[in-house]
């Protein structure tokens, strides 16, 4: 099933995805989710006030492509901090699943959150429609500045290169 799920989302896919400007304000938001299994409150403002924050969406936990990239931003998650930077990842999916997903996935390293249809449509991360009763957003990846705006944008649903890309933006947005 989650093979099927996964090919669902390659084929759900428009395009050319949509995503917020560099340069635009990232909307903020509280939202619940999860960090090595355990439940926390998630609200964007709080976590700018640390650094840059590196919020990444991603369709669907548990399957291939997301736990690739979360494998990939968990390795690379001591590289962002000495950067100065947050991770945390967003999906449509409910808490429970992201407690697991956390754990298993993400090795408790950083938060993964519970993205709302106020969220989606805020960051435009839609894929339009929901695949196997599943509501799921793009594979985007925002890097966002202290200052709360758009620094960078990663839109692909290829996740191979998401990891590499907001983090040199990081590290240029750190020696500006």
């Amino acid at each position: 099933m989650r093979h099927l799920l996964a090919a669902a989302l390659v084929f759900a896919a428009t395009p050319a995805l949509a995503a917020l400007p560099v340069g635009a304000r990232a909307p903020d938001f509280t939202t619940r989710g999860a960090s090595a299994g355990k439940v926390l409150t998630v609200h964007l403002a709080e976590q700018l006030r640390r650094g840059p924050v590196v919020l990444y969406f991603f369709p669907a936990a548990f399957t291939g492509g997301c736990n690739a990239e979360a494998h990939a931003f968990a390795e690379a998650v001591d590289d962002f901090r000495a950067a100065g930077a947050t991770v945390i990842g967003m999906s449509a999916d409910d808490v429970p699943t992201l407690q697991r997903f956390s754990a298993e996935k993400c090795a408790g390293k950083f938060a993964v959150a519970s993205a709302g249809p106020a969220v989606i449509r805020g960051y435009d991360v839609a894929l339009g429609q929901a695949v196997q009763g599943r509501n799921v957003t793009g594979r985007t990846s925002y890097v966002i500045g202290r200052d709360g705006r758009i620094a960078f944008v990663h839109n692909d649903l290829n996740p191979a290169e998401h990891v590499a890309t907001t983090l040199a933006a990081v590290r240029q947005l750190r020696g500006r």
